[in-house]
């Protein structure tokens, strides 16, 4: 039996998740936090007016089962696709190919008449602002769970 046939049994079922207000948001977020991708693995599409990234996710949603039965931590490789993307402006991201960064959190900021702005908010200070107009985004595991390299939960001190 392979290591990751659980995923293949549909045991637990990859997320396909939307998220279409803050609440949503926060939970996409949550799901989020601590993955990473390499800065190369964002695409821009100015024409069809999204925003992909393809991220190496950690399975928040598995770990306390995880640690309860004493295996390994997953990671997930996800499709985060944002639509309605009216613009993107980055502070502090080096878009080298060998830069690796770390997901830390969305926010949103409303604006008018439902647009407004995600913050996605990378571990060293970079930010990725996405003008949108609404919050319109996929999140999409597209792999089967593989074990976290470092073997461990992240931890985020307080």
């Amino acid at each position: 039996m392979s290591a990751d046939a659980r995923f293949a049994d549909a045991d637990p079922v990859p997320l396909a998740l939307m998220a279409e207000d803050d609440q949503d948001l926060s939970i996409l977020s949550a799901l989020l936090q601590d993955a990473v991708l390499p800065a190369s693995e964002m695409s821009y599409d100015h024409r069809g007016r999204s925003l992909a990234l393809l991220l190496n996710r950690f399975r928040w949603e598995d770990a306390e089962q995880a640690a309860a039965e004493g295996r390994e931590y997953e990671r997930v490789r996800s499709v985060l696709l944002i639509r309605d993307v009216q613009r993107v402006l980055s502070d502090g991201i080096s878009r080298d190919s060998d830069t690796v960064l770390e997901l830390l959190a969305i926010v949103w900021q409303p604006g008018p008449d439902g647009t407004g702005r995600l913050l996605l908010e990378f571990a060293g200070d970079g930010t990725l602002a996405v003008e949108v107009e609404c919050i319109n985004i996929d999140l999409r595991d597209v792999t089967r769970p593989y074990r976290a390299v470092s073997g461990k939960a992240p931890v985020h001190p307080e």
